[in-house]
């Protein structure tokens, strides 16, 4: 996800404009038909407008997912590359009209105002803005968005960690200065932004590591860089977060630039190891990488394409996660701590199922002075800190206008039951991810803030 300035009120924080994650294609602007399908070339032309190109990761995975999903389908795909999160939006919609496309998907947040006001005067085409949050209350029946559950991934990989941090206790190899004043074990998470997205990411990645540790006797400190690519700002705040001690550091950010620096400490002969975003990022540290979350754009792809060229409904918000096969991790690398793939196997398969809930009220608390933090205020709390309640207001907000709403949502309490399991629940109200909530043992560190 991308952000630009106007966006839904989940933290009073999150008031910080979202640049672009990256990706892209190696063809630059131009358009590719599907190959294996026997439908014919080019009966139906779509446009992806992406803010990166293949260069970097982030764009890369939705250029891979919809070549792969027109080669698939018998489609033809054409891209606007490195497209900025401005009027060069409606620009490359306009271009892609002109050259026949009827199905136009951006990649970028921060595209999405431009996306829907093209939309809006184009009713004849269907638009959709990936990583969007406000289709569903925009009014418009030809505009969509789309996500995964990448925060199910991200718990995946957090075990994976969590079950590496395990053998390093068990081995007794976990450093002077890993643990805090209370003997927690310090781990780290290179974040882009302070948004939903990627809290409910790093929160997500946190559990984790608590269910593979077996112990809550761990603490997370996540740095941010207030951009999603940008290689030396991964690589200094992973750094900084090795020099507190941390050794896992996980990242939402899209450069190679975090298990980098990972790599270089654990050369060094230290124990630390990295969790990646995006791919595998074994190439780049052969030795510290344990594994990435990853997301699979095709699956999304594939289902749009196929609904329009069949005349059926695009869904308004579409979120799917490891029951569709949209999200996963990568390749273990050959650091992981025995008996772990099978203990992914058995998770992934408990989310498949529905027997396992990401965001178990049981398995967090919210106390001290994070009962007063303003991006817990929709939540009620029981004496032990446990959420009971969470309150989101769904409205889309234009906070350069103090606050305004521009479209306005239902506020929904997010929390559910089902069995004997009370969970917060993610990406159903709509599918850009909207848990905010602050947990104990995780704290944020600004960028500039040493």
């Amino acid at each position: 996800m991308k952000k630009g300035l106007k966006f839904v009120a989940l933290s009073l924080l999150s008031v910080l404009a979202r640049t672009g994650c990256a990706g892209g294609n190696e063809n630059g602007n131009g358009s590719e038909t599907g190959k294996n399908s026997s439908k014919p070339a080019g009966t139906l032309k779509v446009g992806l407008i992406s803010v990166g190109d293949e260069t970097e990761t982030y764009s890369k995975a939705h250029i891979d997912g919809i070549r792969a999903a027109c080669d698939k389908l018998g489609a033809t795909v054409i891209y606007k590359n490195s497209i900025p999160e401005g009027a060069e939006v409606t620009n490359a919609c306009e271009e892609l009209k002109e050259a026949g496309a009827q199905l136009i998907f951006t990649n970028s947040y921060g595209h999405q105002d431009f996306a829907c006001a093209f939309a809006k005067d184009n009713p004849d085409l269907t638009v959709v803005a990936d990583t969007g949050d406000y289709a569903a209350i925009s009014g418009l029946s030809n505009f969509k968005n789309a996500f995964t559950n990448i925060y199910e991934a991200r718990y995946v990989s957090g075990v994976v960690a969590g079950r590496k941090l395990k053998e390093l206790k068990e081995n007794n190899e976990i450093e002077a200065g890993s643990r805090d004043a209370n003997g927690n074990v310090k781990i780290g998470y290179v974040g882009a932004f302070n948004y939903a997205e990627v809290v409910s990411g790093y929160t997500a990645f946190f559990l984790g590591v608590k269910e593979g540790f077996e112990s809550d006797k761990v603490v997370r400190e996540v740095k941010y860089t207030n951009s999603w690519y940008d290689h030396d700002g991964e690589n200094t705040a992973a750094k900084y977060l090795r020099s507190k001690g941390c050794v896992i550091i996980g990242q939402h950010a899209d450069s190679t630039g975090a298990p980098e620096a990972v790599e270089a400490e654990y050369n060094k002969g230290k124990k630390v190891f990295s969790v990646g975003y995006n791919i595998d990022r074994l190439s780049k540290a052969p030795h510290a990488a344990l594994t990435s979350s990853t997301n699979n754009w095709e699956k999304y792809y594939e289902y749009a394409i196929g609904q329009f060229r069949e005349g059926k409904e695009i869904a308004v918000d579409w979120a799917k996660g490891y029951a569709d096969d949209a999200v996963g991790i990568t390749t273990l690398g050959p650091k992981v701590a025995q008996g772990t793939q099978a203990k992914v196997e058995e998770l992934e398969n408990q989310i498949k199922n529905g027997s396992l809930h990401i965001f178990d009220t049981s398995k967090f608390t919210i106390t001290g002075s994070l009962k007063d933090n303003a991006n817990n205020s929709g939540a009620t709390l029981d004496a032990d800190g446990h959420v009971t309640k969470n309150r989101v207001d769904f409205s889309y907000k234009d906070w350069t206008q103090g606050g305004k709403v521009i479209y306005q949502g239902d506020t929904v309490d997010t929390v559910k039951t089902q069995g004997n399991s009370t969970y917060v629940e993610e990406s159903v109200k709509r599918s850009a991810p909207y848990f905010a909530l602050r947990i104990d043992g995780i704290t944020e560190t600004a960028k500039d803030a040493a």
